[in-house]
C-alpha cells in the first residue's frame, strides 16, 4: 500500500516514480485508487490500459461451432473412449456442407457457410485442403506448416492486410507474412533480427517518430542496443495553441541524414491516436526516396481500422516498410495473442543483407547453415521465423495452428463485412466516448479525420493556460510534479490515468484510453479532472491575495 505523509514526501515520491514507465506507474496507481474498495463513490475508473471492453462475437462463435464439427471428424477417423483420431482431408469439404445444413440454428453457422463459399469461390481453394487446413488446424494435432502461416490462412490474412492497411490499393506485388503471438512479440522477433542479421548493430543511429508506445522508447537503451535515438516529435499545433500531434516537414527532414538506419512509428499513434496526415506522408515518401533510400521503416498499425481510408507506410513506401499488425483491439482479443509480420517481397532487407561485407556474410551463412545449402538466399521474413526460436528450433517454429483459425475467421469476418458493419459500431463507440471526455472537460472536441479516438492525449498546460491563464501555469509548473494529478485523481478519485510523459509527449500530458470504460465514465474523468484543476487554481488564487 501507497502511503503519503506530506506535501514533502508526496513531492518526493511523485520525482521517484515519474521515472517508471508508465504501465508501471499505472500499477502503483491502482493500489491508491482501490484503497477506499466499496466506499468509494463509484468504482474505481481505470483508464490506463487499451484493452477493448467489447469483443467481435460472431466470428467467435464460427470458432467454436467449427471446433465442434472437427471434433466430430476426428471421431469419424477413430473412436476409442476419450481417444480420437486425426481428420481425413478426402471428401471433408462435403461433410462439412452436410454438417451445414443439419446444424442450421448453431451460433456463426451462418459465416462458417460465407467461409466456404469465400474460400472456394473467391479465393479460388481446393475445397478439401481449404476446409482441412481450418480442422486440422483448429484441432492442433500437427505442427504449423510453413512455419511461417499455414497457406490458405496467409492468403485470407494477406487480403484483409490489403483491404485494411491498403485502403483496397495496395501496390504491385505480394506481402509475406509471419504469423505472431501479438505485436508485442512481433517487436521483439524484428528487434532480435535486425540485430542478428547485421542490419543494426549496437550504437546504431535510429529515429523514433513520438510520442510513442512507450517499449519503444525502452526498447532501444537496452545493453543489447544502445542505440542512439533521433526522435521526430509530433510537435505541429493550430492557431490557438492545441496540439495537432502531426509531424512539421522540419522534424521528418531529420530522416535525409542517411546515418539514420531505421525509423519506428505507430501509426496511427499511440497515445495522441492520430494518424500521419496525407501530406507528411508524402514528404517522409519524398526523402526515403531521394535523400535516404536504405532506410528500414517498421510500422506498428494497430489502430489503423479506427481511421476511414487508411493507409500505412507499407501500401506507399513497400519497398522500405515492414509493417505489425496485431488484432487485439479492433476484435476484443488482447487475451489471443495473435499478430502478424508483413514485408513486401521486394524490399530493402532482403538488399541490405546482400551487400554486407563478405565477414558478415560468412557468419550468418554458419548461423543460417543448419537451415539451407544456400544460407545466404535467405530472405529476412524466413530469417526472423527461425530466430524467433534460436535457429536450432525453427523446424517447431510457428504461431499455433488454433490460433492462426482464429485470427483467419477474424479476417474472414471483416472481408464479408462488405458495408463495414462491425467497423462502424467500433469507430462510433470511440468516437462517442471521446464525445463524452471532451464534454467533461469543457473542451470543443475538434474535427479532425485522422484521428483514431482509441486514446486521448490532453495537454493540461495548454487547457490550463486557456482556461486560468499564464500566471498560473507558471505557479502550476512551480509548485508541483507533473505526475501529481494523476495520484490526486487515483488517491482521492479513484480514476487512473496515464502520464503522456511517459510516451515521449509532453510533461503534462495524460492518457486515457477510450476503448476500456464505459461511456458514463469518460464524462465522470472529464468533469473530475477539472474539479481536481480548480482546487489548484484555488490554493493559487489565496497564495495571490495573501501577497496582495
Amino acid at each position: 500500500m501507497i502511503t503519503i505523509n506530506n506535501d514533502q514526501t508526496r513531492r518526493e515520491m511523485e520525482i521517484e516514480y515519474e521515472n517508471l514507465s508508465p504501465f508501471e506507474l499505472k500499477n502503483k496507481l491502482i493500489t491508491l485508487a482501490d484503497k477506499h474498495h466499496d466506499k468509494s463513490l463509484w468504482a474505481m475508473l481505470n483508464a490506463g490500459r487499451g484493452n477493448p471492453n467489447w469483443i467481435a462475437a460472431t466470428p467467435r462463435e464460427a470458432f467454436f461451432t467449427l471446433g465442434q464439427y472437427a471434433i466430430e471428424e476426428t471421431r469419424k477417423t477413430w473412436q476409442d473412449k476419450d481417444l480420437a483420431g486425426m481428420p481425413h482431408k478426402e471428401g471433408i469439404a462435403l461433410r462439412f456442407t452436410d454438417y451445414l445444413k443439419t446444424h442450421q440454428d448453431a451460433p456463426g453457422i451462418t459465416m462458417l457457410e460465407n467461409i466456404l463459399d469465400y474460400g472456394t469461390r473467391k479465393m479460388r481453394f481446393d475445397p478439401d485442403a481449404w476446409i482441412h487446413e481450418l480442422v486440422d488446424g483448429i484441432i492442433g494435432d500437427n505442427y504449423p506448416v510453413p512455419d511461417r502461416m499455414l497457406r490458405h490462412l496467409e492468403q485470407v490474412v494477406h487480403d484483409y492486410l490489403i483491404q485494411e492497411m491498403c485502403d483496397g490499393s495496395p501496390p504491385a506485388g505480394r506481402y509475406d507474412l509471419f504469423a505472431v503471438e501479438g505485436g508485442t512479440a512481433a517487436m521483439c522477433y524484428i528487434f532480435d533480427s535486425l540485430i542478428a542479421n547485421k542490419l543494426l548493430s549496437k550504437g546504431d543511429k535510429i529515429a523514433l517518430m513520438v510520442p510513442t508506445f512507450t517499449p519503444y522508447l525502452e526498447i532501444p537503451h537496452l545493453s543489447r542496443y544502445q542505440f542512439e535515438v533521433v526522435k521526430i516529435n509530433a510537435s505541429e499545433m493550430d492557431e490557438e495553441g492545441n496540439h495537432l500531434w502531426q509531424y512539421p516537414n522540419s522534424e521528418l527532414d531529420q530522416l535525409k541524414d542517411q546515418a539514420i538506419k531505421a525509423l519506428f512509428t505507430v501509426n496511427p499513434s499511440n497515445p495522441p491516436s492520430v494518424a500521419i496526415k496525407s501530406k507528411s506522408k508524402e514528404h517522409l515518401i519524398d526523402i526515403v526516396k531521394n535523400h535516404n533510400s536504405k532506410l528500414m521503416i517498421i510500422t506498428d498499425d494497430v489502430y489503423g481500422t479506427f481511421v476511414n481510408e487508411f493507409r500505412s507506410l507499407m501500401a506507399d513506401l513497400p519497398f522500405n516498410t515492414l509493417g505489425v499488425y496485431s488484432f487485439s483491439k479492433y476484435f476484443g482479443a488482447t487475451g489471443w495473442r495473435l499478430g502478424v509480420i508483413a514485408l513486401h517481397q521486394n524490399n530493402v532487407y532482403d538488399q541490405l543483407i546482400r551487400e554486407l561485407p563478405p565477414d558478415e556474410t560468412k557468419a550468418l551463412a554458419e548461423r543460417y547453415g543448419i537451415m539451407s545449402l544456400h544460407p545466404g538466399k535467405l530472405r529476412f521474413i524466413d530469417r526472423m521465423v527461425a530466430d524467433s526460436r534460436q535457429v536450432a528450433l525453427n523446424h517447431t517454429a510457428g504461431l499455433s495452428t488454433p490460433q492462426q483459425v482464429q485470427m483467419g475467421l477474424f479476417a474472414l469476418f471483416c472481408l464479408l463485412d462488405r458495408e463495414n458493419r462491425y467497423k462502424k459500431l467500433t469507430q462510433d463507440i470511440c468516437r462517442r466516448r471521446q464525445r463524452l471526455l471532451f464534454e467533461g472537460f469543457d473542451r470543443t472536441l475538434p474535427d479532425d479525420p485522422y484521428n483514431a479516438a482509441y486514446y486521448s492525449q490532453i495537454d493540461l498546460l495548454i487547457w490550463a493556460k486557456q482556461k486560468y491563464g499564464d500566471e498560473f501555469v507558471e505557479y502550476l509548473e512551480k509548485t508541483y510534479e507533473p505526475t501529481d494529478i494523476l495520484f490526486r485523481l487515483a488517491e482521492e478519485s479513484s480514476i487512473v490515468l496515464l502520464n503522456g510523459s511517459g510516451f515521449g509527449g509532453p510533461e503534462w500530458s495524460i492518457r486515457t484510453s477510450l476503448a476500456n470504460l464505459n461511456d458514463e465514465a469518460y464524462c465522470e474523468i472529464g468533469t473530475t479532472v477539472q474539479k481536481t484543476f480548480e482546487k489548484y487554481a484555488s490554493t493559487w488564487r489565496e497564495q495571490r491575495e495573501r501577497k496582495h
